[in-house]
């Protein structure tokens, strides 16, 4: 008598055997991951356009004053271009802080402690520099 030693089939496995499991949603870590990707982009498109417009194009540094800096936000772009930028640095600046806290912080307490001050100079600093932005007005010469 011989024995049957084929093997056995295996189990068919299904579409959703095969799909790959979701990330949970609400991960504040992902998304605050994916926002330092985004912002560090568009910082360094902001930045550079800046840099070449205040410094190097049209004379540099030498045609800035007060008369300059009126005319630039007299136009509404400028305005909105300055304040993405203020805004993305400091949130850029703030999220990465937030993680460096939440490294070396060694208790609960003291990284609520830092953390909130870090949210305190972002907010203040924001505060004044939007205010500074949209509350400017040039005092004719």
């Amino acid at each position: 008598m011989a024995a049957d030693v084929t093997p056995a089939p295996l189990p068919r496995s299904t579409s959703a055997d095969r799909r790959q499991p979701k990330p949970p949603r609400g991960n504040f870590e992902l998304y605050a991951w994916v926002f330092m990707r985004i912002s560090g982009v568009l910082l360094v498109l902001l930045v550079l356009g800046h840099f070449g417009i205040m410094h190097v194009i049209d004379g540099g540094l030498d045609r800035i004053n007060f008369a300059f800096v009126s005319g630039r936000w007299a136009n509404p772009f400028w305005r909105v271009y300055d304040f993405a930028m203020l805004t993305l640095a400091l949130l850029h600046g703030g999220n990465g802080l937030r993680v460096i806290i939440d490294d070396y912080a060694r208790t609960g307490t003291r990284r609520l402690l830092y953390q909130s001050v870090n949210a305190i100079v972002v907010g203040l600093t924001w505060a004044l520099g939007t205010l500074t932005i949209f509350a400017f007005t040039p005092q004719p010469t």
